[in-house]
């Protein structure tokens, strides 16, 4: 039984705001998806706020920003990664008040790279992934006209063009205290997580979640990474900072038990491999294929499919570079895995 404690009993109505540490409000923003909210933090700073992270880039949205922000500037917009539901109001903010936006520089060049659907970032590329694992010609389908138009564009309308870089170990002064940077991998390229050992508060993004499982998937712009190492790797340094730690995620209510947390998610995915090194054994089969063992008590939409597809191929890439599992690919050009 999970022992996180939740300070805090209802999220924030959408325009409003609740402080959890001295300098530190949460506010939450709505999303049009499963996953129907973000929680953004605003820090005070002396003259201008700062913001850590946006929200996506709609109408909505920046109305409710507007009755937030009211009568106040903005001097800093952190992000912690690209992700729309992060990124979408960046330039927005940016541009409102003059303000400077820091982040990494994976996520600042992914953010650009993803909008202008550069590199390996294209429906094609994704399709051509998930082709290769097995995904069924029917869904591909479905997907291919799904993902069509460049959704993340359209979420994040624009992206400023320069950014102060943060690095891992960097201290940034923000609200008044020093955060010390936290750069995790597998989420996204270079997630940002900040550290206040005055407050004992640490800003998590989508690093730590309380209830749910952070998406960790391979893509096409990395179609032979191990993520899920990258991930386990990371999410296990939150051990390195205090088990009372009060930890504000991006989904979900702010929590002190990070320690606990980091051994819950560690046992889910644990629980994954042996289910998957049991399905393998001396039965050669594709990521497509077990998306039905995976994800067993969801009836996936396309939505839902293009994120399992990258889940279950990491989960089986870990499986492969661990030594756990074999790989080949059949004549048909589909890649299935098998253990002994």
């Amino acid at each position: 039984m999970s022992s996180l404690v939740y300070p805090f009993a209802e999220v924030p109505a959408p325009g409003s705001t609740l402080q959890v540490a001295p300098g530190v409000r949460w506010l939450s923003m709505p999303l049009p998806f499963q996953l129907d909210h973000i929680n953004l933090w605003l820090l005070d700073d002396t003259d201008r706020a700062t913001i850590v992270d946006t929200g996506i880039g709609n109408e909505k949205t920046r109305a409710l920003w507007g009755g937030i922000l009211e009568g106040r500037k903005v001097g800093r917009v952190v992000l912690t990664h690209y992700h729309p539901d992060h990124a979408g109001n960046a330039d927005w903010l940016c541009r409102r008040d003059g303000a400077q936006m820091w982040t990494t520089q994976g996520e600042y060049l992914t953010a650009h790279a993803v909008r202008a659907s550069g590199a390996g970032y294209t429906a094609e590329a994704v399709l051509g992934v998930f082709r290769a694992n097995g995904l069924d010609a029917e869904r591909l389908k479905g997907m291919a006209a799904f993902r069509g138009n460049n959704r993340y564009a359209e979420l994040v309308p624009d992206f400023p063009h320069s950014y102060r870089r943060i690095i891992e170990g960097d201290r940034v002064r923000l609200g008044g205290h020093d955060w010390l940077a936290m750069v995790g991998h597998g989420h996204a390229p270079e997630h940002l997580s900040l550290y206040s050992e005055k407050l004992n508060t640490v800003i998590a993004g989508d690093m730590l979640l309380s209830t749910i499982s952070t998406n960790v998937s391979v893509w096409s712009i990395d179609p032979e990474g191990d993520p899920l190492r990258l991930f386990l790797d990371s999410i296990a340094r939150y051990r390195e900072l205090p088990a009372d730690v009060l930890v504000l995620p991006s989904h979900g209510r702010p929590f002190r038990g990070a320690h606990t947390r980091v051994a819950e998610l560690e046992n889910h995915h644990r629980q994954k491999f042996e289910l998957l090194t049991a399905e393998l054994r001396g039965r050669p089969r594709s990521a497509g294929e077990l998306l039905g063992v995976l994800f067993p008590k969801r009836q996936l939409d396309l939505h839902q499919t293009f994120f399992a597809m990258g889940e279950a191929i990491a989960h089986l890439h870990y499986l492969y570079y661990a030594g756990r599992a074999t790989r080949e690919a059949g004549e048909d050009g589909i890649m299935r895995y098998a253990t002994t």
